[in-house]
């Protein structure tokens, strides 16, 4: 099994002759960043939508132009599709444990949750000469957001292709008193939202236990409420926490094996 970032959190998987393509966004607010190759892209047999924010889900129907490829979404990540006029024909509804067999792939699904900004980020975005020197732009894309509202419906994922195994976290969220699955040789983990992301990170190492892990989600995508985040502290923490995990900090379009 292999994996590839295209950047914030879009993710292609490969086992053999089957790709999963997780969460694809364009980036539209932030055109400088990599841009994904369509024509890879839609080589996936399936798309999986781990939560209907704007950054995961806002842009699905660009990827399934001209290829007939299900997508796996939340019942309310099709009403809200429904809502924005997008093509909704492919679009399968899933929820918490399901299993998703996909060629080579098998889909465990389970209950996540969102990341809560915390105070710190919120005051740096607030007071930062950026935000108020680009007010409209903020005040765009906040309404544009706001158009995605969860509703419970924040789904990690166990993906298997029966010799490796790998989480993907579509935010750093976790639900209380869910048995997540540890050991797995690869964590996916979104490295943004926190004023102490090494910090917030350790409870996720504890709950997961991974051989290898991931950053993903780190990247500018919505200027200038956000930026790249600053990732000195990331491999360090892990290393510290387990020692015989590894850890890696991923570069856009790039092939990894898991």
């Amino acid at each position: 099994m292999r994996i590839k970032w295209y950047g914030t959190a879009s993710l292609l998987l490969e086992s053999g002759d089957t790709r999963l393509l997780i969460d694809p966004y364009l980036k539209s607010y932030n055109k400088t960043l990599y841009q994904i190759p369509m024509d890879e892209a839609k080589t996936a047999q399936a798309i999986f939508i781990t939560h209907p924010h704007l950054d995961h889900f806002g842009d699905v129907a660009a990827f399934t132009e001209d290829a007939v490829i299900p997508v796996f979404v939340s019942e309310n990540g099709i009403r809200h599709a429904e809502k924005l006029k997008m093509d909704t024909d492919g679009m399968i509804s899933y929820s918490v444990n399901e299993e998703i067999k996909i060629g080579n792939f098998t889909v465990h699904t389970y209950q996540s949750r969102h990341c809560v900004f915390d105070v710190a980020t919120v005051l740096r975005v607030v007071f930062a000469p950026r935000t108020w020197l680009h007010a409209v732009s903020c005040l765009k894309l906040c309404h544009h957001a706001l158009q995605y509202k969860l509703h419970e419906d924040v789904y990690a994922l166990h993906i298997s292709d029966g010799r490796k195994s790998v989480v993907v976290l579509g935010s750093a969220g976790m639900e209380e008193n869910v048995s997540y699955p540890q050991g797995a040789d690869l964590l996916v983990f979104p490295y943004q939202g926190r004023s102490r992301m090494h910090k917030y990170l350790v409870r996720f190492l504890e709950a997961f236990r991974p051989k290898r892990v991931m950053a993903d989600h780190f990247d500018d995508a919505f200027p200038p409420l956000t930026h790249r985040e600053n990732m000195k502290k990331f491999i360090p923490t892990v290393k510290n926490y387990l020692p015989d995990a590894d850890a890696f900090v991923p570069q856009e379009g790039e092939w990894y094996e898991i």
